[in-house]
């Protein structure tokens, strides 16, 4: 279990049909215009024809990619619950709690809009219920983990591939880094490594939607310098594999908190990890990120 000096996961538009040559271009009787300038024409024409077929082309193709995007959802459509894996460390798990986190809020926010939901892991707790439903109490968040192994520190990294072969989510909810932040471990190096932990994910589980967080804040302003940093180069490290076509998108739950001008009370139970408030508070953001893919009863 850790204590407070660690924390878990913590186109081009077409112009229509091709265009020939006109009639007034290409007779031989013309002799007002030259055989050089009707070679010209010629020339003009067939490229006008190529440039209108290649966007039409690139329009079929926008098009296409536009419908797949609109109808992109990685969950079951027949009704039943959408696998949902929380991926991190203590924020993950729920310390100081332990007692289901942001997750609980999350599966009640998902009760109530009837958009079936179940978590999975290989470490559990939480309640019993919620709202009347038996609670799922899986998870993969790991107390004082980093992001990768290294000597000294233990990573989530290397659990992930076991976990998504074990459990085959739909979605990975994925808040980590801030052990690594906290810690000063290669903090410079910390945007690399999580973009090779998405990378994994995404390798894995081609069709999931991964949902990457920027981590929430802590309560030293110091070491929140360090985190906004980090943050930013989560951002572009989601936005570059977005680009490339991968089911990637992120969450600012740094925004979320600091949207309260008294987060360090309100919504923090010791320097790194949330309270039952900010718990909620997670729990809320989360499932607003999510609600559009989810299935509906």
């Amino acid at each position: 279990m850790s204590g407070p000096a660690d924390a878990g996961s913590g186109g081009l538009p077409g112009t229509g049909g091709a265009t020939g040559s006109g009639g007034g271009v290409g007779g031989s009787s013309d002799a007002s215009i030259s055989d050089g300038a009707r070679a010209d024409a010629r020339a003009d024409a067939d490229a006008v024809d190529a440039a209108n077929r290649r966007d039409a082309s690139l329009d079929a193709s926008a098009d296409a990619g536009g419908d797949a995007l609109a109808e992109y959802s990685p969950c079951p459509s027949n009704g039943s619950a959408c696998i949902v894996m929380p991926l991190g460390d203590s924020i993950t798990d729920g310390f100081p709690y332990e007692n289901g986190g942001y997750r609980v809020e999350l599966f009640h926010q998902a009760v109530q809009g009837s958009t079936p939901i179940t978590f999975v892991g290989r470490n559990m707790n939480g309640p019993q219920t919620v709202d009347n439903q038996p609670f799922p109490r899986g998870h993969e968040g790991y107390s004082g983990f980093t992001i990768d192994t290294d000597a000294t520190h233990s990573g989530i990294s290397p659990l992930v591939d076991a976990a998504i072969a074990m459990f085959h989510p739909h979605i990975v909810l994925l808040h980590i880094g801030t052990n690594d932040i906290n810690g000063n471990v290669d903090v410079a190096n910390a945007p690399t490594r999580l973009g090779a932990l998405v990378d994994r994910i995404t390798n894995d589980a081609p069709n999931a939607l991964l949902v990457v967080a920027q981590i929430i804040p802590t309560t030293n302003d110091g070491t929140n310098i360090r985190v906004s940093a980090y943050n930013a180069a989560i951002a572009a490290q989601v936005e570059r594999r977005a680009a490339a076509g991968k089911h990637v998108t992120l969450l600012d739950l740094y925004g979320v908190f600091t949207a309260n001008a008294s987060y360090k009370t309100a919504l923090m139970s010791d320097n790194l990890h949330p309270n039952t408030t900010g718990y909620a508070t997670m729990g809320d953001a989360w499932y607003a990120a999510i609600r559009a893919v989810l299935p509906h009863r």
